[in-house]
């Protein structure tokens, strides 16, 4: 497990230096699989899991991406392409937060409650997620309609009061992808230790379900963070900046695409990733401006990170797992 945990950690920390938005949780399986193979045993390995995890890479993409592209043509038909965009984006705006509200109560309530011990039905979800997204809706009319048009601001930029209205939207948006996205990646990443802990604790016995230490939640949430200050703003420019353009009203369609896709995602078993999830909503969003709107070669570099994140994870777990052996015996 120390090999896999190796092997993970200095995957994504190459990855991130490289601004590649590559799967934290594909690299973790990766490295269990390396680890498994020369450990244990090739038929240990559910290779059938395996080809879940390599059906993602075209499912999670694809999904984010419809979705974002959808979002990005109802702002176009019904705020951006109209006679009175300021107006229309005061009145549709709250549809819109309404949907933020609603899509992001589920994704806790559906992926999140459940380690509090607190069991909700799926109408009793859907009941709290539609009370929450109308809150949330009434609360964003009371602050966008405060919001007003700035001929000045319009000049350089036709839609500058506009974007404005997606601003506080695309915010609240992200936190909530990152908290999402955060709590999913940080169980990946404690899940090894988490095992090693059990054994060491069980006298070597391997147990399925175990009490997990506080304390190792807490090193795997510093973790983190320190990971997203040191290299995450290399991959923070590479999604945010150099896949396509990115303003408010874009950059509020691609998160609320994630988010919709995780949902849809937990709801009905789909082999998806978080990470590809998002990245597949921005290139939905530069579509819908045309081909010629992505930067291909970037794009490129993404695709190609995915497709050896797998292989790269289990070749350097066998490294790690031959190394320490010989170190220790």
């Amino acid at each position: 497990m120390l090999a896999a945990l190796l092997a993970a950690a200095f995957w994504l920390m190459f990855a991130s230096t490289r601004g590649w938005p590559v799967s934290t949780t594909h690299s973790i399986v990766g490295a269990l699989i390396g680890f498994a193979v020369v450990g244990i045993d090739v038929n240990a390995v559910h290779w059938g899991k395996v080809v879940e995890v390599v059906a993602s890479w075209i499912i999670s993409p694809l999904i984010g991406g419809t979705i974002s592209y959808l979002l990005v043509m109802s702002t176009r038909k019904l705020i951006l392409e109209t006679d009175n965009p300021m107006k229309n984006a005061k009145r549709y705006a709250p549809l819109y937060i309404f949907f933020v509200g609603f899509i992001i109560s589920l994704v806790t309530l559906f992926k999140g409650l459940k380690h509090l011990d607190i069991l909700l039905t799926g109408w009793q979800s859907l009941l709290l997620a539609l009370v929450i997204g109308l809150a949330t809706s009434l609360l964003g009319w009371f602050f966008i309609r405060r919001i007003q048009f700035n001929a000045e601001e319009n000049r350089d930029f036709h839609y500058a009061s506009v974007e404005k209205v997606f601003t506080p939207m695309m915010l609240f948006t992200a936190c909530a992808m990152a908290f999402a996205h955060g709590s999913n990646d940080v169980a990946n990443g404690i899940g090894p230790l988490a095992a090693v802990i059990s054994i060491v604790r069980s006298g070597g016995e391997v147990m399925q379900h175990s009490p997990l230490p506080l304390w190792v939640l807490v090193l795997g949430g510093c973790g983190i963070v320190l990971g997203l200050i040191t290299l995450g703003y290399r991959v923070m420019l590479t999604v945010g900046k150099r896949i396509t353009e990115l303003t408010p009203s874009r950059g509020f369609c691609a998160e609320l695409a994630a988010a919709t896709t995780v949902v849809l995602a937990s709801r009905t078993g789909l082999p998806v990733s978080t990470t590809h999830i998002l990245v597949g909503s921005v290139l939905g969003v530069g579509l819908a401006r045309g081909i010629g709107a992505l930067d291909l070669r970037v794009v490129g570099n993404i695709i190609l990170s995915w497709l050896i994140t797998l292989p790269a994870g289990a070749i350097m777990a066998m490294f790690f797992f031959f190394t320490l052996k010989g170190i220790f015996g």
